[in-house]
């Protein structure tokens, strides 16, 4: 088919062959993410200095962004099923993501970073669902926790390079804050050029839709399946900036503003090592495994920064954090290609996609709210525990993954 044509050159020895999507995907999010991440690692910091701000204060701008996203991912992916084209909504979502990051330059409270915020998730929600499923497309069934593993690792890759920018930045260029968040404008731009150029929409649907109907009224049994412990294990799982806070109250304020980008880059350097390494597994183990690995990695690490009291120790943990996010990014999306037809596929990412969002305002809420009145602690045990509850659920529900309503 015209999507499985690869790239040449060096770029199709890297990613081993892989269709041309998979490869220019992987290089957009490179870029998005690059743009992304040299603002992530300054935020808990700066909301924390701007009026309002504070860990409940970010705990409402990550849960009410995150929520939306999670929300028009399930439109999005939808909408992408009945109009059979999915790289409309994919320009759309990265061009908006780009436009919110100057904007965050000009926040002046928090409700305004809130705002910036949500535009930017706004954006991931739009093309999230879409893309996946052009992922999911564009290679064979054998290969996809190969091709999912290889577009986080590309992912992780830009979140590695953008802190290190804002650390270049930050100590070389003596630049401030505000001024590096202006900068991340540059690869938020190149990422929509990349899109433009590279991504095609051709054999984005693998076979014709069966209904005109834009959205099923419930994901099939076999999704639900997975979708339930999905969500207990979300609640728990707060926005990954709390880690970044976490790492700052035990760093200190002076110590911090520099350490933060740099604990963010080792942070998914973890991530893109594990990614490419369990991206292979899913494929030879199949996707459970590695999910329920990943929760149980999760639960241990954040047991462990319950109780940390050295700096050293709460940094360690925090890089090895990214081993969750390895193990079980590409897992996840693997998981939801083998549940789901090819013509629901968009719709099927947006189910996924909205119980996790769904989930997340809650839990980056509550995780706040304990953390501001019982300390840190408090929330890092409920989540490890509610991880816990989430692998028994999994491990209980009934391995016929294929079966379908």
């Amino acid at each position: 088919m015209q999507g499985a044509r690869t790239s040449p050159g060096w770029i199709a020895r890297l990613f081993r062959g892989m269709p041309r999507n998979v490869v220019a995907l992987g290089v957009v999010s490179l870029f998005a993410d690059a743009a992304g991440d040299m603002i992530a690692p300054l935020l808990p910091v700066f909301v924390a200095g701007l009026a309002g701000g504070g860990p409940l204060a970010l705990g409402w701008i990550e849960g009410i962004a995150d929520a939306l996203s999670s929300l028009l991912k399930l439109l999005a992916g939808a909408w992408s099923d009945r109009l059979r084209k999915r790289k409309g909504l994919v320009v759309v979502g990265y061009v908006l993501a780009a436009l919110a990051r100057p904007l965050m330059a000009l926040a002046g409270a928090a409700w305004h970073a809130g705002a910036v915020r949500a535009l930017d998730r706004t954006g991931k929600g739009l093309r999230t669902s879409p893309r996946d499923a052009l992922l999911a497309a564009a290679v064979e069934p054998a290969r996809r926790g190969e091709a999912f593993g290889l577009h986080r690792a590309m992912d992780h890759a830009g979140a590695v390079i953008g802190p290190l920018v804002a650390v270049l930045l930050l100590s070389v260029f003596a630049f401030e804050v505000r001024e590096v968040f202006w900068v991340a404008t540059i690869p938020g731009a190149l990422s929509v050029v990349v899109l433009l150029v590279w991504v095609r929409d051709e054999d984005a649907i693998e076979a014709p839709p069966r209904s005109a109907e834009p959205l099923k009224p419930l994901p099939s049994r076999a999704m639900l399946r997975f979708l339930g412990p999905l969500a207990v294990f979300t609640l728990g799982n707060a926005s990954d900036l709390f880690i970044v806070l976490r790492a700052s109250e035990s760093l200190g304020v002076n110590g911090s503003i520099l350490a933060l980008p740099l604990l963010w880059l080792a942070l998914h350097v973890v991530k893109l090592t594990s990614s490419l390494y369990a991206g292979r597994l899913t494929d030879r183990l199949g996707a459970r495994p590695l999910i329920l690995a990943g929760w149980v990695v999760y639960a241990a690490i954040y047991g462990g920064l319950a109780f940390a009291g050295d700096a050293w120790v709460v940094v360690v943990l925090s890089i090895l954090y990214g081993t969750y996010h390895g193990l079980t990014e590409g897992a996840e999306k693997a998981l939801v290609a083998e549940l789901s037809l090819p013509e629901e596929r968009g719709a099927a990412y947006g189910w996924y996609h909205l119980v996790l969002g769904v989930c997340a305002l809650p839990a980056s809420v509550a995780f706040g709210f304990l953390w501001q009145r019982f300390g840190s602690a408090s929330s890092f045990l409920t989540s490890a525990a509610l991880a816990l509850v989430a692998c028994a659920l999994l491990l209980a529900a009934r391995p016929n993954a294929r079966a379908r309503s």
